[in-house]
């Protein structure tokens, strides 16, 4: 029996793996989450007919618990919150849909309660039934219709509303990292739209704006700024190419610890918006 529990979990992992990393925003606490799920799972699995509703059922309110717990900590955050950055190398093929992993996307679900969040991605985004939905959350199907509904008010614009080519986003990404190299602020700033926005996130625990730079003015502002006060931060010239919530960006290696460029595109093909991340805890399994 315990063999035939373990394959059934194991046969729901990944799902339950996607579905947890959209509800909390970090790798490591949704395999936190899952692997919650795994012992629940181990006490009360022998003789339930579904075994993956269960798992989605039992993985969705535990994520709920964990946003309602840290909904403290998170209003008290440091400066702006990105989520835990998901890096996939770009010689593999995509775990993931861009657009339902995008830093865009996951910050918009940020501005949700747990329950419309819940509710969203399971309907939305993993295509359950109203009835499904209702049953997972302990919710009437009316109810549950109303989240969804006040949830998609405020992630419709969220997703891009067109395909981006994926050899041009690596395009853009690797011409983002050779400007800043060496030091060619006409080819960097061209590079960027012109209400192009800059969010980092230190944490608190490295240097990082405190504030969302908006425009791209504000933005090469900051980068020059930074080139002139950390030289040795373009100097050091190690960064790898890589599939950051679905979009190319670039992991640097510095002597401080890891960071993150996610850059998300536009239509014409320049950058719209770059997420960095430089809190150490949310990089620690770059280490």
């Amino acid at each position: 029996m315990d063999a035939v529990l373990t394959d059934a979990f194991e046969a729901s992992r990944p799902r339950l793996n996607r579905l947890a990393y959209r509800m909390l925003g970090s790798v490591a606490e949704a395999e936190d989450a899952v692997q919650d799920a795994w012992l629940r799972w181990t006490r009360a699995g022998e003789g339930i007919a579904d075994p993956a509703a269960w798992l989605v059922r039992a993985t969705t309110r535990l994520c709920i618990d964990r946003l309602r717990a840290a909904k403290a900590e998170r209003e008290a955050y440091r400066g702006p919150w990105l989520p835990e950055p998901l890096i996939e190398p770009l010689t593999e093929d995509p775990v993931e849909r861009a657009e339902d992993v995008s830093v865009a996307f996951l910050l918009a679900l940020e501005r949700l309660s747990p329950l419309e969040r819940a509710v969203f991605l399971l309907h939305d985004v993993f295509e359950q039934d109203y009835a499904q939905v209702a049953e997972t959350l302990g919710r009437s199907e009316a109810a549950v219709r109303q989240l969804a509904s006040r949830a998609r008010a405020h992630v419709q614009d969220a997703r891009p509303r067109f395909s981006v080519d994926h050899q041009k986003a690596v395009r853009l990404a690797e011409a983002f990292a050779h400007a800043a190299l060496t030091a060619d602020a006409s080819a960097l700033s061209s590079l960027l739209a012109e209400d192009a926005i800059l969010v980092s996130d230190g944490g608190g625990k490295r240097t990082a704006a405190l504030r969302v730079l908006v425009g791209r003015d504000d933005v090469m502002s900051l980068l020059r700024g930074v080139r002139w006060r950390y030289p040795a931060y373009y100097g050091a010239g190690a960064y790898e190419t890589v599939r950051i919530n679905g979009y190319p960006g670039l992991l640097l290696r510095l002597e401080d610890g890891p960071q993150t460029f996610a850059f998300q595109p536009d239509e014409e093909g320049r950058i719209a918006a770059i997420y960095i991340m430089r809190n150490p805890e949310k990089l620690a399994h770059l280490r």
